[in-house]
């Protein structure tokens, strides 16, 4: 379960990322999908190097807007051998009103990776 409380990561966003309508890039999001998923995958099996091998289910749901506090949730969903897959649920507190929406949410897989870029074992963290 998304714990709603204690967000892996938040962030509030520039005019730097905005397109010409004044609504933040969705690349700039799934780069913050990406690396609170990669804090979960780190936090559920330990220190190791990860890459990302999938991002699926990107869903926009809300586009986000300058000034707006982001913050991303996230929980392990599964863990393979080698692999961490991560859900995060992308929340925005409106700049104007103080309304908190869901803006996205994705599934991101990462592999653990050694120092010669090789898969290497993973193991829950008791």
């Amino acid at each position: 379960m998304v714990d709603r409380r204690n967000p892996t990561l938040r962030v509030t966003l520039l005019p730097r990322d905005t397109n010409k309508y004044g609504m933040i890039f969705g690349g700039i999001i799934m780069s913050h999908i990406d690396l609170a998923g990669a804090i979960e995958a780190r936090t559920s099996v330990g220190p190791h190097n990860f890459v990302t091998v999938a991002m699926d289910k990107v869903v926009f749901h809300k586009p986000v807007f300058v000034g707006d506090v982001v913050s991303l949730y996230t929980e392990t969903l599964r863990i393979g051998r080698t692999s961490v897959a991560t859900k995060v649920v992308v929340e925005a507190t409106r700049a104007d009103d103080q309304r908190t929406v869901k803006v996205t949410e994705a599934e991101v897989v990462f592999v653990a990776v050694g120092a010669n870029r090789k898969p290497v074992p993973v193991r829950a963290k008791r």
